[in-house]
């Protein structure tokens, strides 16, 4: 008899994401500054080498601290700007005078020509780095466009495309790839989901049949004992695979993004998850607690209570014989819903924390053996927090036992 194969593994969530805002997003080192710093840098270099050579070519050209062509035999001179003494001078002394007045008005104007560039340069640079910033926002943007369509596709919407116009470039190129790759995920994801519709009615049709007959062969009061314990366990078997099949297309269901959400109270349906449990806990001698406050989280409400079902559940069933426990809270923190189940059971080893979330793996076993469940619980679990944007972790008790915390968005 050929086994069902699990279902393929949900894709690791992304460490980073696009909607988280940085505190200051104007500091973030984007291509866009990068390449306006780059662009903007090189012509501060490139202008500052000019102004340098500019100045060393007018200085030379100047010839700062030569002599005076001429020599002043006698005479008398008189400047205001070089304060140059008003009485008769021996020929040296003036001289001397007049060539250092002349370097001190050559060294003027190189300063005056210094300065008037700096500023110069200093305006250019910042026209230049204003440049840089628009023609690098032209530049990248189909890359925005690429990144906008990208985010829409991480809501599910698998029909977004790019169709980048323009010339046959390297950013086109990657735009064309991007278009093919989501074409082939749409028709991949919609195969999917019509392998779960036809999976859906071909799986549960003939479970249903079966649980009719044996309902009908089991109301026969003239029925042999042995044929009604036979009937009994195939029952029991039929249910099982019924939860089996439920479960496989919920887990695969839930593996997409939630496109259709209502405002949900998680502390509600964590209620409504307790009191359909409430039955088994009294049976297995388990008391329930916790303080459940409002906490409210757009999604979807049947599966947001799958998974406080799912948890409770096990809370319930892996649980120890005696005065055993299940605390459920719910509260909101630092922007988040989270639903937190403990409770007392067997001694859990660290490292075997990561195994219970897959499908069919049990702790200590490999394949689902028992009749507690069908090894789906966590995977649906963990699949649908994924799906409305959160998380599950699980911790081991002191003493026995896990906490399982989920977080959702608000």
């Amino acid at each position: 008899m050929a086994t069902t194969p699990p279902p393929p593994q949900a894709p690791p969530k992304p460490t980073w994401d696009p909607r988280s805002a940085a505190p200051f997003p104007w500091l973030r080192p984007t291509i866009r500054i990068r390449l306006t710093l780059l662009y903007g840098g090189m012509f501060l270099i490139a202008g500052i080498l000019l102004l340098s050579i500019i100045y060393l070519l007018a200085a030379n050209a100047l010839n700062v601290g030569s002599d005076l062509p001429f020599q002043i035999v006698s005479g008398q001179v008189s400047s205001d700007i070089c304060h140059l003494r008003s009485d008769r001078l021996p020929a040296d002394e003036l001289n001397r005078s007049l060539n250092d007045c002349v370097n001190e008005q050559r060294q003027h104007a190189l300063d005056s020509l210094l300065s008037r560039s700096l500023l110069a340069l200093l305006g250019l640079a910042v026209i230049a780095f204003a440049f840089g910033y628009a023609m690098a926002g032209r530049v990248l943007s189909p890359l925005g466009r690429i990144t906008r369509t990208a985010r829409a596709v991480a809501g599910s919407d698998l029909s977004r495309r790019i169709e980048l116009d323009g010339p046959d470039d390297e950013l086109k190129e990657l735009a064309d790839t991007f278009d093919d790759m989501l074409e082939r995920l749409q028709r991949a994801f919609t195969a999917q989901q019509r392998f779960v519709g036809n999976a859906s009615h071909e799986l549960r049709t003939p479970l249903a049949i079966n649980r009719t007959l044996l309902e009908v062969h089991l109301s026969d009061p003239n029925a042999p004992v042995e044929l009604q314990q036979l009937g009994k366990t195939l029952l029991a078997t039929n249910e099982r695979s019924e939860q089996l099949v439920e479960g496989l297309l919920l887990l695969a269901r839930s593996d997409n993004q939630i496109i259709e959400r209502k405002p949900v109270d998680v502390a509600e349906v964590a209620t409504q998850a307790i009191d359909q449990v409430h039955a088994e806990a009294e049976a297995k001698g388990v008391r329930i607690r916790g303080e459940r406050k409002p906490a409210v989280v757009q999604g979807n409400g049947v599966l947001l209570e799958r998974i406080a079902l799912n948890l409770v559940q096990n809370a319930v069933r892996y649980n120890v014989a005696e005065n055993g426990w299940v605390e459920v809270t719910t509260d909101v923190q630092h922007g988040q819903a989270i639903l937190v189940v403990s409770n007392t059971g067997p001694v859990v080893p660290a490292y075997e924390i990561d195994n219970i979330f897959e499908p069919f793996r049990r702790l200590r076993t490999e394949r689902t053996g028992s009749d507690k469940g069908v090894g789906l619980g966590l995977s649906i679990v963990r699949s649908v927090a994924r799906a409305h944007g959160g998380h599950i972790s699980a911790q081991p008790r002191e003493g026995g036992g896990l906490v399982m915390r989920v977080s959702l968005p608000v």
